[in-house]
């Protein structure tokens, strides 16, 4: 399925992988992410080969599920990635307007809310790419757009960040690359 998938990302960059339920996005991400092995192929990151636990650091991921411990409350779900990153919990819920809800057990949530409170854990990690599985998942407009103001910042830091989406998310200036399980994929 993600044969012949030739992929290249500079600095500043942005790249939204699309196309069918069933194409290949999913587990692409989750290849690059080191949470599948590559059956072929190889990942290379700033000159080091793919899936190496140095190269972790340097990734952040985002999957369909968001990852938080039901009852534990925001900020204790957020605690280690923190630690990891060496951002602050504050920061990065109040950049996403959830730092009144910090010390709220995580089930009380709503999925708006669990899935900013995923992408906090993507910002704490500080790592230069961003690997995003449907980001808009479960977002109204003004959550959508203070995403689009989040993954701005981090291009305009010079990270990078692929994205795969169903739906436009605002990132400008991204290319595009529709993964088809049929005909092959292509680049627009």
């Amino acid at each position: 399925m993600l044969d012949q998938v030739s992929l290249a990302l500079d600095r500043g960059e942005a790249l939204l992988l699309t196309g069918p339920n069933g194409a290949g996005k999913s587990t692409l991400l989750r290849v690059l992410a080191g949470l599948c092995p590559f059956q072929g192929g190889s990942f290379t990151f700033e000159g080091r080969k793919g899936g190496t636990p140095e190269q972790a650091l340097d990734i952040a991921y985002l999957g369909h599920l968001d990852a938080l411990k039901p009852g534990l409350t925001l900020r204790e779900n957020l605690a280690l990635e923190a630690g990891i990153g060496g951002g602050t919990c504050d920061d990065a819920l109040e950049a996403l307007d959830l730092l009144a809800l910090a010390d709220l057990p995580t089930r009380l949530l709503s999925a708006g809310q669990k899935r900013r409170g995923a992408f906090a854990r993507v910002m704490l990690r500080q790592a230069p790419l961003w690997l995003l599985d449907e980001p808009s998942l479960g977002l109204d407009d003004n959550a959508i757009a203070t995403l689009g103001t989040l993954m701005a910042a981090h291009r305009a830091a010079g990270g990078m960040i692929i994205a795969t989406t169903h739906v436009v998310l605002p990132l400008p200036e991204s290319r595009r690359f529709v993964l088809t399980p049929q005909e092959g994929s292509t680049w627009i």
